[in-house]
C-alpha cells in the first residue's frame, strides 16, 4: 500500500476529504519519526513495535510484529481472534 492508497482509505473511513486525512496519516508519521529519532519505542497495538537498537557494530532499526500480526501471518503466535 502506497502512502496515497492509506490517505485514501483513512478518509472514507474518516467519512472525510483526502486532504484532511492527509493531514492525519502526515502528523502520525511525524510523530513516530520524531519518538525514533529520540529512541523511544513506537508502540502501535495489534501491529507492533518500532525501535532503535544501537549496537557497537552501528544502529539497526527494529520491528517487532504483535501477536496478532504474528498469527495473521501463520508464524508462532498466542494471539486468539475471538474478539
Amino acid at each position: 500500500m502506497k502512502k496515497q492508497q492509506l490517505i485514501e482509505k483513512l478518509a472514507n473511513e474518516m467519512n472525510t476529504d483526502s486532504d484532511n486525512a492527509g493531514k492525519w496519516v502526515d502528523a502520525v508519521l511525524e510523530g513516530i519519526f520524531q519518538s525514533l529519532k529520540r529512541r523511544e519505542k513506537v508502540t502501535l497495538p495489534g501491529f507492533g513495535t518500532f525501535y532503535i537498537d544501537g549496537r557497537s557494530s552501528g544502529t539497526v532499526f527494529k520491528f517487532n510484529p504483535s501477536q496478532r500480526m504474528r498469527s495473521m501471518l501463520g508464524w508462532s503466535s498466542t494471539y486468539n481472534d475471538s474478539d
